[in-house]
């Protein structure tokens, strides 16, 4: 009996060191821009598109410009742009105008019952989105949210897992009346827990990564049973430098004359405060305009890297003025950032 028990011993000693030594086959797509923890706390794009760690605070922005009539300008330098944080002039010390810089793209899809006459469009032109953004250099993750969040696909460079994770996305949760929030107080939200879903991908996914990072949500704007709030879910993806690209799609024969109450308002807030879009398609129009729309602004983006002249990271909000010397220019980006440390 001793013999036996020596023997296994030493079997799961010789086991665990195996086990030690072993190594995935493939990394981990989301260790691609993470900086060890031994270097600096931020990372920046440089002229030339790398991803370089820093010892130094950065702050990054990316920006959209466009002319008086809607179209984009792309061809500005660092020199043509003023920018200023809490009304203090700040140099630009990073700046890129490379319109295949990498990306870390998420797409957030709203499955609650409202969406069930919705969302067979919804995934074609989720697919053919990715099928056209989405290269080798780039990662994508897809969740859905209803009821609850799931990850149907966490990040991959895989064009071809992520079109078969959005194939497999399905209605869930039980019918019931779309009666807004606070319209009966005596009545239970099912839950369409979309605040929850921006601040999971912001915090868990998102968050570790540098580089470009953009959020797509399709949703009808309505969130309820929610863990967290609006606000809780906007700093989070301000935390972790994602622009919010919202589509407000919904089904006017599912709400019939009940009201949206305040998706219009929310789903603007987080595109407008993170320097997104907010897309309201039109009776009858193709959700491919809208993702093309999209795809044309991530196309003609500028990367711009400072470190604030105020180095004293207290956790309060900064705000980011962006501006153009020439005149007739409309400048799109983030509203501004916590200064906090690891952000």
């Amino acid at each position: 009996m001793r013999r036996s028990l020596y023997a296994l011993a030493i079997f799961l000693i010789l086991a665990g060191a195996a086990y030690s030594q072993f190594k995935p086959l493939k990394p981990n797509p989301a260790d691609r821009a993470k900086p060890p923890a031994s270097e600096a706390q931020d990372a920046i794009i440089t002229d030339s598109g790398a991803i370089i760690s820093m010892d130094v605070q950065v702050v990054n922005i990316l920006a959209s410009v466009r002319d008086r009539k809607g179209k984009f300008v792309s061809d500005l330098s660092k020199e043509n742009f003023v920018l200023k944080e809490d009304g203090k002039p700040q140099e630009i010390r990073y700046f890129s105008a490379e319109a295949n810089l990498p990306l870390t793209l998420g797409l957030i899809i709203d499955v609650s019952v409202s969406q069930e006459n919705l969302i067979e469009e919804e995934k074609r032109s989720a697919q053919a989105f990715i099928e056209h953004v989405i290269d080798d250099n780039d990662l994508a993750f897809v969740i859905t949210f209803g009821p609850d969040t799931r990850l149907e696909q966490d990040l991959t460079s895989s064009r071809r897992l992520l079109t078969k994770s959005l194939q497999n996305v399905q209605v869930r949760g039980a019918a019931y009346s779309p009666v807004t929030p606070g319209t009966n107080p005596n009545s239970v939200p099912r839950g369409t827990v979309l605040f929850d879903a921006v601040y999971l991908a912001a915090n868990e996914i998102l968050r570790p990564t540098v580089g470009r990072k953009a959020l797509v949500l399709i949703t009808d704007g309505i969130d309820q049973g929610s863990k967290v709030d609006i606000n809780a879910a906007l700093r989070e993806a301000q935390l972790s430098d994602v622009v919010v690209y919202s589509i407000l799609h919904y089904d006017m024969g599912f709400y019939g004359p009940f009201s949206l109450g305040t998706a219009d308002y929310d789903l603007g807030k987080m595109a407008r405060e993170t320097g997104g879009t907010l897309f309201k398609p039109k009776r009858n129009q193709p959700l491919s305009e809208i993702f093309q729309a999209i795809q044309d602004e991530l196309r003609n983006q500028y990367s711009i890297g400072y470190t604030p002249t105020n180095s004293n990271q207290d956790g309060s909000f900064r705000q980011i003025d962006l501006s153009t010397a020439q005149k007739g220019l409309k400048v799109q980006t983030r509203r501004g950032y916590y200064a906090v440390k690891d952000r």
